[in-house]
């Protein structure tokens, strides 16, 4: 396997624990009687981003509730670490594209979460969840309601509340999909700005290609059935560079790959 070139390093002012290693070996996922992906093996590198693409109902989102622990595999080993993975953890958090907010809580109230399932006194939990919500723009919206802030923005709140609680991974079921296209690429800069020093690893669900290959590190093909191929992404990451050589050849290759 090659690993991320990229892996970000723990850092102590953030709070931030290193990345958790993801291992599927001969997995098949799915619902009893009803697999979607067979025979998968996918190693994920501690500190990496790993972006998942491919077809409407191929398996995107099972792989990561699988990931997760809400989905049992039907066969096959799923680790953390090299120890059998059973069930949901505190160190392994998830957003989904909708934004999941509680609507009777403020913003502030909804990033403090998981700092309050943690038992952080109520003071220190304060102080954290408002220098998340700094960090994504969202200082003077502290004491809003969910649905008086934009879906960027409750977007933005739900990040925040996925990092707060210093997870070793982050999973991430096409967060940005419901987006237009400018507030979706500040959300995609934002997310990659806000990682640096977190040491979490990431698996970034999503069916936009150039969002796969703009923010992995490595990018996971997903074919009917099973899972076609790993690929290595060109850095620097840089939108710039979108019309390079190498980054044009690796994404026709991938959309050769899934058939698009």
């Amino acid at each position: 396997m090659t690993s991320s070139s990229d892996v970000r390093s723990a850092d102590s002012h953030t709070g931030s624990r290193a990345g958790a290693g993801l291992t599927l070996r001969g997995v098949i996922l799915g619902r009893p009687g009803a697999p979607v992906l067979d025979g998968v093996d996918l190693e994920i590198a501690p500190g990496e981003i790993l972006t998942v693409v491919g077809p409407s109902g191929c398996g995107k989102s099972t792989l990561l509730r699988t990931l997760a622990g809400l989905l049992p595999p039907l066969a096959g080993e799923v680790a953390q670490d090299a120890r059998p993975l059973t069930g949901p953890g505190a160190d392994r958090a998830l957003v989904f594209q909708e934004d999941a907010l509680l609507p009777w809580r403020t913003l502030r109230a909804n990033v403090e979460l998981p700092l309050a399932i943690r038992r952080l006194p109520r003071s220190e939990r304060r102080a954290q969840a408002e220098s998340w919500l700094a960090r994504v723009g969202l200082a003077e919206h502290a004491r809003q309601l969910p649905h008086r802030v934009s879906g960027g923005q409750r977007q933005r709140a739900q990040l925040a509340r996925a990092l707060a609680g210093s997870p070793r991974a982050v999973l991430m079921d096409e967060p940005f999909g419901a987006l237009d296209a400018q507030t979706r690429a500040g959300m995609q800069d934002l997310l990659v700005e806000v990682l640096q020093g977190t040491g979490a690893t990431v698996v970034f669900v999503t069916h936009d290609v150039d969002e796969a290959l703009f923010l992995g590190d490595r990018v996971a093909l997903l074919g009917t059935g099973r899972l076609l191929a790993v690929r290595d992404v060109p850095r620097p990451r840089d939108r710039t560079a979108h019309d390079a050589p190498a980054r044009v050849a690796l994404r026709r290759d991938v959309l050769t790959s899934l058939g698009t």
